[in-house]
């Protein structure tokens, strides 16, 4: 299984897997039917309405089904409805931040890499390149990732550590976080642990440096009991 690390809008390198050539092809055929019910379901109301059908298909169902990609990934967070089925997810490999410009580079090349060579081309890029990009993604950055709901944390899980009334918590500046970004700490600190490569540990570097500089404290001399003591402090704290 092919994977990827991503740097996130907090400098953290997060790795994940890619989504397989089968799972992107899984998810076009979903999109591709979806397309097809709204079609039908728009030139439906077009015989109801007696609209001349002719018309009515070149100003309606023609640009659902060639800004149907752009328009899904571009308003949410790089899913269309088939990815968002199969959990996939269109990302920008090098800072975590992907804009307007990445989605059109990636839609306008689906002409050449997926309609024009009848889906070879993006087919043999995504099996043989390291990173399973096609064109577009290659000119835009991108690549398309397995979002794994199974193995990331939810606050409400974590908030099963501490149940204690009388708890005393270490950090009260801790709130300034928001839970997103308490669930990518720890997240991180277990890929740390798990996995201690030289990318997570300068990652966790990273992460400890701009959580001590954000709350105005010296560097912890054990990293384990810091971050257990913030998740512990944020969550008696926010509950």
């Amino acid at each position: 299984m092919k994977k990827v690390d991503i740097i996130t809008t907090q400098n953290v390198t997060i790795e994940y897997s890619l989504a397989s050539l089968f799972e992107r092809a899984g998810a076009f055929i979903i999109d591709f039917l979806f397309i097809w019910i709204v079609i039908g379901i728009i030139n439906l109301i077009a015989y109801i309405l007696n609209v001349n059908s002719l018309i009515f298909f070149y100003t309606t169902s023609i640009p659902v089904f060639f800004f149907y990609s752009l328009l899904f990934e571009s308003l949410n967070n790089g899913q269309s409805p088939g990815k968002y089925f199969l959990k996939l997810k269109v990302v920008k490999i090098t800072n975590g931040k992907i804009d307007i410009f990445d989605y059109l580079m990636r839609w306008s090349f689906r002409l050449i890499d997926i309609y024009f060579s009848l889906g070879s081309l993006a087919a043999l890029l995504v099996y043989s390149s390291g990173r399973s990009q096609r064109v577009g993604d290659f000119l835009a950055d991108t690549s398309v990732i397995k979002i794994i709901e199974t193995n990331r944390y939810h606050i409400n899980k974590i908030a099963k550590i501490n149940e204690n009334e009388n708890y005393i918590p270490k950090f009260a500046d801790v709130v300034m976080f928001s839970e997103s970004e308490i669930l990518l700490i720890k997240e991180t600190y277990d890929r740390f642990s798990q996995q201690p490569t030289v990318g997570h540990i300068e990652a966790m570097n990273l992460l400890i440096n701009k959580i001590t500089e954000q709350l105005k404290i010296k560097p912890p001399e054990n990293t384990k009991e810091f971050i257990k003591t913030l998740i512990k402090d944020y969550v008696f704290l926010t509950r």
